[in-house]
């Protein structure tokens, strides 16, 4: 009897082999959402039922849904100061002085912004503050020299927001070019998705015509702003970078905040989790990032970071 019984669970053991594996996450998954119609108007009147959210490929259940939310914005406005863009300097910087007026005169008290400055090395002129004078400041100091450590920079300011309570936006006012990173373009992205935060690129190039763009570089924003969830601006002009900004406050006044924690997702040896959202109308169109790495890791810093002054 004993030795039937041995065969018996000896013939199992495959079977129960085969049996899929599943992850259970005890960790929420946080996803900013923005809605617009098919004319890129903004939509803020959904309700939880009209979204469906997927971990590679597994149907979850919200557990967190804030319409138009309130939760506190950390925002790095990173400006190249890299000798390529520095005819463009004194107008981007008025412009983000404007942006730091507009974002603060509603929304959150507790709404923070930082900014760098980056060429060939980082500079953190101001740290997380809600205080315009001290932003002024940073922005009084910035020039145009050297070369370009765009990947680095955006590596660098990931790391920073690592931990900081609430929403994470990273704003790029640069022309695309990456001329002295020793980081990569993956390694940007990684660092970004693994802060939770949304990429906003503001592309200012100096040069109307293709010949001598970097349109490499260009596009490489254009896909870090799409899998984290942001967008690309391309303005022409003082009035036109202004109007970007006030489109990216209106993005950020106007989201929503999904959550869930992650059930029955198969294990596998990719740690990076793919999200879709979709939406039970199918005029709207959303705009999230395209998934969070299960394994988190904070971004180390690399050469050429200067701390705050």
């Amino acid at each position: 009897m004993a030795r039937a019984g041995a065969v018996f669970f000896a013939a199992l053991m495959p079977l129960v082999a085969q049996q899929p594996s599943f992850r259970v996450d005890v960790r929420l998954v946080r996803v900013l959402t923005t809605v617009k119609d098919a004319h890129g108007q903004l939509i803020g009147s959904l309700t939880r039922d009209d979204f469906q959210i997927f971990d590679n490929g597994v149907p979850q259940q919200l557990r967190v849904f804030e319409h138009h939310t309130e939760q506190p914005l950390s925002i790095t406005v990173m400006i190249d100061t890299s000798a390529s863009t520095g005819i463009d300097l004194k107008y981007e910087v008025d412009s983000v002085n404007r942006f730091f007026r507009a974002l603060f005169r509603e929304g959150n008290p507790d709404d923070a912004a930082a900014l760098v400055a980056f060429n060939w090395e980082t500079i953190l002129l101001t740290d997380f503050t809600h205080n315009l004078d001290r932003l002024e400041r940073g922005l009084r100091g910035i020039r145009g020299e050297g070369g370009t450590s765009l990947y680095d920079s955006l590596y660098l300011a990931a790391g920073r927001l690592e931990g900081r309570e609430g929403r994470h936006v990273m704003i790029v006012v640069t022309d695309g070019g990456d001329t002295t990173s020793s980081k990569t373009f993956h390694d940007a992205l990684r660092a970004a998705q693994m802060c939770d935060a949304v990429l906003y690129p503001v592309l200012v190039v100096p040069i109307a015509n293709d010949a001598g763009r970097n349109t490499g570089g260009e596009h490489a924003l254009a896909t870090l702003a799409q899998n984290t969830g942001g967008r690309v601006f391309a303005p022409e002009g003082g009035d036109e970078l202004d109007a970007a900004f006030l489109e990216i406050i209106g993005d950020l006044r106007t989201q929503y905040l999904l959550g869930y924690y992650p059930r029955n997702v198969p294990v596998t040896k990719e740690p990076f989790h793919r999200i879709e959202i979709k939406l039970r109308r199918p005029d709207l169109r959303v705009s999230a990032r395209s998934g969070y790495y299960g394994e988190a890791e904070a971004p180390k810093d690399v050469k050429g970071w200067r701390p705050v002054r």
